[in-house]
C-alpha cells in the first residue's frame, strides 16, 4: 500500500468491504457487548489478542479497525493504538515500557504536558527523567545510562520548531542499547510529513486531534508501533482502559480523506506568512523550519516532504501586559486559543521567563516575546492585514 502516492493512499485507505458494509465510508460501529459465533470462536480470541477481530468493546469495533488499518498503511509500523487524546497517547506509551527505577532520556522541547507528566507522575513511580537539548544529534550516547528504557523526540520541538537529528540520535542510542525504546511524538508532520519508520523509530505517535481531526471538534490520540514493541503497546494500552468513541474515530477517519490538500495549504500559508514576518521590523527572527536561514533547515529539507502550518517568530523586545493585551485582544481572524490543526488561524505568546521554565536543559535564551502561530485556511492576504494591524497596536501603545 505505501507504493501508492500519499494523496491515493489517504482516500483509499481503511475502506476495507468488511469496514464499508457496501457504502463508501466505514460504518459507525457502537458497542461494548460483541456476540461471539460460538465457543470454539471466544476461546480462539480469547487466546489472540493479537487478531483485529471483534471481541469487546474495549479492544475496538469495525470503525476503530478501520482508522486503525489506515494509520499503519500510511505510517509504517505494525500496529496502531488509540487514545482519548494526544497526551493519552504520550503517557500511556511511556507507561506502557517504563517499570520503578528506570530512566528516561527527554528532549527540553517537548511539549510542555508531556514534561510536567515525567515531573509529576513519573516521578512518583520512581522513574527519573534527563532532559537533552534538542540539537544533540549524535551524542546524546554519552547520556544512556544502563537503565535507560526510553528516548522521546519531538521534531520540530514545540514552540520553537527546532529539529532534532533524528538519524543521528537513532544509530548512537542502538549502538549503546538496542533494547531502547525510541518514541516520536510526530503531530507537527500528521505522521505523513515525517515518516518516522523509516529512521528507526520503535514509536510514532501523535494528537489526531490536530490535523487528523481537522476542524478542532474532537480528541484522540494515535500510537502506531513497529513489530517489536506493538504487542507490548497494544496489551499495556488495553489493561490502562484507553478506549475511544466510535464516532470520533470516524471523523479521524473523514479527516484523513482531505488531510493531503489541507496540510498543502496549511503549509503553502504559513511558508508565505513566515517570509513577510523576516521582513518585518519588529522581528527578531522567524522559526519555520522550511525557511533557508532556520537552524536545522537542511536537516528539513533531508527528513521532512512538507511543511504543516505551525511556526512561531520572535519579537525584538519583550511586551509587557498591557502591550500584549492590545496585541492578542484585537485580532479578527486570529483566535487567542490552545491546540491547533484545524481549517482556522491561531496566536499565542509565551514570555522569555516562561519559555524558560519548559527548557530545563536551558536549550533556548531569549529576551523578546515569542509569539506562536497556526495558520488556517483563510485567505493569506487577509491574515497578513491582520497581523500587520497587530504590530501596528504594539507601535501606537510605545508611540504615546
Amino acid at each position: 500500500m505505501r507504493s501508492k502516492k500519499i494523496e491515493t493512499l489517504l482516500v483509499s485507505t481503511g475502506r476495507k468491504k468488511s469496514f464499508t458494509h457496501g457504502s463508501i465510508n466505514p460504518v459507525i460501529q457502537r458497542a461494548s457487548s460483541l456476540v461471539f459465533d460460538s465457543v470454539q470462536k471466544k476461546k480462539e480470541l480469547d487466546s489472540d489478542h493479537a487478531k483485529q477481530e471483534l471481541f469487546y468493546g474495549r479492544r475496538g469495533t469495525l470503525t476503530h479497525f478501520a482508522l486503525q488499518q489506515a494509520m499503519v498503511e500510511l505510517e509504517g509500523g505494525v500496529g496502531c493504538a488509540l487514545y482519548p487524546c494526544g497526551m493519552a497517547a504520550i503517557s500511556i506509551a511511556m507507561l506502557a515500557f517504563l517499570s520503578a527505577g528506570d530512566h528516561i532520556l527527554m528532549t527540553d522541547s517537548a511539549y510542555e504536558s508531556t514534561q510536567k507528566f515525567c515531573r509529576y507522575i513519573l516521578q512518583k513511580m520512581n522513574v527519573t527523567t534527563t532532559w537533552f537539548h534538542p540539537l544533540i544529534g549524535a551524542d546524546i550516547g554519552n547520556l544512556i545510562r544502563d537503565n535507560t528504557r526510553i528516548i522521546m523526540l519531538e521534531s520540530p520541538g514545540s514552540m520553537t520548531m527546532d529539529i532534532q537529528d533524528i538519524p543521528a540520535i537513532v544509530q548512537a542510542v542502538r549502538i549503546k542499547n538496542k533494547n531502547i525504546v525510541i518514541i516520536l511524538d510526530n503531530t507537527w508532520s500528521a505522521g505523513i510529513l515525517l515518516k518516522a519508520f523509516d529512521f528507526g523509530v520503535d514509536i510514532s505517535l501523535q494528537s489526531g486531534t490536530k490535523y487528523l481531526i481537522g476542524h478542532s471538534d474532537a480528541m484522540i490520540g494515535i500510537a502506531v508501533a513497529n513489530l517489536r514493541c506493538w504487542n507490548q503497546l497494544r496489551e499495556q494500552s488495553y489493561l490502562m482502559g484507553q478506549v475511544v468513541d466510535a464516532d470520533t474515530a470516524y471523523m479521524a477517519i473523514r479527516g484523513l480523506r482531505t488531510l493531503s490538500v489541507r496540510l498543502k495549504q496549511h503549509g503553502k500559508n504559513g511558508l508565505q506568512i513566515a517570509k513577510w514576518l523576516e521582513k518585518r521590523p519588529e522581528v527578531e527572527s522567524v522559526n519555520h523550519p522550511a525557511l533557508p536561514n532556520f537552524k536545522g533547515h537542511n536537516l528539513f529539507v533531508r527528513d521532512f516532504i512538507g511543511a504543516s502550518g505551525l511556526f512561531s517568530f520572535i519579537l525584538k523586545r519583550r511586551l509587557n501586559d498591557i502591550q500584549l493585551a492590545r496585541y492578542l485582544d484585537h485580532f479578527t481572524y486570529f483566535s487567542l486559543a490552545y491546540s491547533w490543526g484545524g481549517y482556522e488561524s491561531l496566536i499565542l505568546t509565551s514570555q522569555p521567563e516562561e519559555l524558560a521554565k519548559i527548557r530545563p536543559a536551558g536549550s533556548v535564551n531569549l529576551t523578546g516575546t515569542l509569539v506562536r502561530l497556526h495558520i488556517g485556511l483563510e485567505n493569506v492576504d487577509d491574515l497578513v492585514k491582520d497581523l500587520a494591524a497587530g504590530f501596528t497596536r504594539i507601535s501606537a501603545y510605545k508611540n504615546k
